[in-house]
């Protein structure tokens, strides 16, 4: 295929296992871990786990990327889309609250295909960084229950220099507004795990809260009580950035509750997290194999 999937419309040359575009991945989605994961939001993990399926490869480069080892490395194992509509079958009969789609905008298509074969009777969680076109996401309308993005930045040159990621700004908004057209405001079942919605995650990086607080505010401004925002504090220099004089550490008590407390002014509901989750702790094995 000649791939314009992500926003930056490499016009990229992809066979089954190969590609020249920006992600380097082929058509097949390449899976690097099928597993329960209970450190999502709570009406997403619950009790019972969501059923996570995390892709290889990425349309973006973030320089603190956790998860370096398939998202640059590319670990993982191709999958048909027959073979990935049952990891959601047997994830589903695991006892999961949902299936969790990690990272997957690069194999959009052959999602699509994977949900059009099999449709879980739980709901279906699109996990994204956000930096995905509209078009892309129509692909995915009435096959995902729950969206739940990045928004990562409010400033176009530091998404370019920290993600690779031009027009970030726009084009993620522009994502988050097609999601919400697709699913609406959020649904809950009776135990207060979510059916439907938008979640907006928001991690804070070290020494930028003025841009977590313009974030906070643009997604305030353009969505305001139609999304659920989550306020992330689980950043860890990983990588390179280990030893840049900014990135280089993780934030600080004084940075978290000078972000929490912008998000309760503009009185957005969602989630916030322990500090205590500034750990590698929660980064999981990638270990699958057919």
């Amino acid at each position: 295929m000649i791939c314009n999937l992500c926003p930056r419309r490499c016009n990229a040359l992809r066979t089954e296992n190969t590609g020249n575009g920006f992600c380097g991945m082929g058509t097949l989605p390449v899976v690097a871990r099928v597993a329960p994961h209970y450190g999502e939001e709570p009406c997403i993990s619950g009790t019972k786990g969501s059923g996570t399926v995390f892709f290889s490869g990425c349309t973006m480069k973030c320089v603190f990327c956790q998860n370096y080892e398939i998202s640059v490395k590319n670990k993982g194992t191709a999958l048909t889309p027959e073979e990935l509509a049952r990891c959601y079958e047997k994830l589903e009969q695991s006892g999961v609250h949902n299936i969790n789609l990690v990272t997957a905008d690069h194999f959009a298509e052959a999602v699509a295909e994977s949900l059009k074969r099999y449709r879980p009777k739980i709901p279906v969680v699109y996990n994204c960084g956000g930096y995905v076109s509209s078009e892309t996401l129509r692909l995915l309308d009435g096959l995902v229950d729950v969206y739940l993005p990045d928004f990562k930045y409010s400033d176009d040159a530091l998404a370019l220099r920290l993600s690779h990621a031009p027009n970030y700004v726009h084009t993620a908004l522009a994502a988050i507004r097609e999601m919400l057209s697709q699913v609406g405001t959020p649904q809950y079942d009776g135990d207060g795990m979510m059916q439907k919605g938008v979640i907006v995650r928001h991690l804070i990086l070290p020494a930028h809260t003025r841009q977590s607080i313009e974030a906070l505010a643009l997604l305030n401004q353009h969505f305001g009580d139609e999304i659920l925002v989550s306020l992330m504090c689980q950043y860890v220099p990983w990588g390179e950035v280990r030893n840049d004089p900014k990135l280089g550490r993780t934030i600080t008590r004084r940075e978290y509750d000078k972000v929490k407390a912008a998000l309760f002014r503009l009185g957005m509901d969602g989630f916030t997290q322990d500090l205590s989750s500034a750990t590698a702790d929660y980064i999981p094995d990638w270990d699958f194999e057919k």
